[in-house]
């Protein structure tokens, strides 16, 4: 990842290669590795990070609080849980984008018990983990194997 930004104004904005930091776990208990972001470039109106989920990961049921993200799957199959009560359901596969309106309930998931997914991720929050809410009242509604690959 690239060294630690240096000042805020306009006279310090460049254009900026980053490698991608080391993995680190989130609140959402998935896996990532931090690119762009308010830590790395100074960025101030995104974040642009990797998502992977091995075979059976689940994340922890949360929103972003005023933040959209969208995500660009890249190898895999995903499935995702979403709405007030995780009501709603979708898949995701690799080429696949997907958007997520701010404030909205979801819970990811890697239902494939042999095959990886990694996406890329960019969200309107420059600090990752600042806006994440966790859901936990939500996790119980959708137990881990209750989901069957479409």
């Amino acid at each position: 990842m690239s060294e630690a930004f240096e000042g805020a104004g306009p006279e310090a904005a460049t254009c900026r290669v980053v490698r991608p930091g080391p993995d680190f776990v989130g609140k959402q208990a998935l896996t990532y590795a931090p690119a762009v972001s308010a830590e790395s470039v100074g960025a101030r109106g995104l974040h642009m990070q990797l998502v992977t989920l091995p075979p059976g990961a689940r994340a922890r049921a949360h929103l972003h609080e005023a933040h959209e993200t969208a995500l660009h799957v890249l190898t895999g199959v995903a499935g995702m849980w979403y709405g007030a009560r995780l009501e709603q359901h979708l898949w995701s596969r690799s080429g696949d984008f997907v958007y997520i309106p701010a404030g909205v309930p979801h819970l990811p998931y890697n239902a494939s018990r042999t095959e990886t997914c990694t996406a890329v991720i960019a969200r309107t929050d420059p600090n990752e983990q600042e806006s994440v809410v966790l859901r936990p009242d939500l996790d119980p509604l959708r137990p881990p194997d209750a989901d069957v690959m479409a």
